[in-house]
């Protein structure tokens, strides 16, 4: 490919594909996308591209990893209809939702942080002793809504309205119908409870309830914030990589 930049200045799409790992098809598709701009056609029609259109392709494929294919296909667009402002625009927002993942992973390790400190020096809410003499919930083990709530510092209206979300799943005695929470539904109100404080909305904390449960508890989960940690690393650097290719584009645009 590169003796044909050099040389001729003019590329068929099976240069510009194989340049890039893509196939023909997808250079066309590109193209009819708006991610590219429009080729020149040669007088039996077929298509020619040229430096500038592979420089807007690598552009484009560097900006995938860090904004998402709909994204980068909005910047590009935006680029060819000279709407360069926007594209900006959908670079910041893509900068902000980063920093703002950045923000939840800190308040998830905060919120757990604290969570294992306070399972550590306090015991969870006791069944009242009223409600332990029902028999079947004492054999269970657990807590009510009440004292939970009150540990808390929320009201049973509240939990109800976790429940509903997701958040917890406490079982019901089969006796009395009660609500009852055991060890790891405490752990998930605890945790809910520090999200909630942080500012967090409830679709965004059960995903992470349930990744708890899913790993069997709060110990498993410092792969998964390493990993965490890992990608917001990695989108950061290709949003580097994908601002220096599409500035390098802009420039031999004009």
């Amino acid at each position: 490919m590169a003796r044909n930049l050099q040389n001729t200045g003019r590329l068929r799409p099976i240069d510009l594909a194989r340049g890039h790992g893509l196939s023909t098809q997808a250079v066309r598709n590109y193209e009819e996308a708006g991610i590219l701009p429009a080729a020149g056609r040669t007088a039996h029609g077929y298509r020619t591209y040229t430096p500038l259109h592979a420089r807007a392709l690598g552009a484009f494929l560097a900006l995938v990893p860090g904004h998402s294919h709909g994204t980068a296909t909005s910047i590009m667009r935006a680029v060819h209809r000279d709407a360069v402002d926007e594209a900006f625009r959908l670079i910041d927002e893509s900068h902000a939702q980063l920093l703002d993942d950045r923000r939840t992973l800190q308040a998830v390790e905060n919120a757990l942080r604290d969570l294992a400190h306070t399972t550590a020096s306090e015991p969870a809410a006791a069944v009242p002793r009223s409600a332990r003499a029902s028999g079947p919930v004492s054999g269970l083990g657990g807590t009510f809504i009440g004292p939970l709530a009150e540990e808390l510092g929320i009201r049973p209206a509240t939990l109800r309205k976790w429940e509903r979300a997701g958040l917890v799943r406490p079982r019901r005695d089969p006796l009395t119908g009660y609500r009852v929470y055991d060890e790891a539904d405490v752990r998930d109100a605890r945790l809910a409870h520090q999200l909630r404080r942080g500012g967090y909305p409830l679709e965004r904390i059960a995903p992470l309830l349930a990744q708890v449960r899913a790993a069997g508890g709060l110990e498993p989960l410092e792969a998964t914030l390493h990993d965490w940690h890992g990608r917001l690393s990695a989108r950061a650097r290709a949003m580097l990589t994908g601002a220096a290719e599409l500035e390098a584009y802009l420039r031999e645009r004009g």
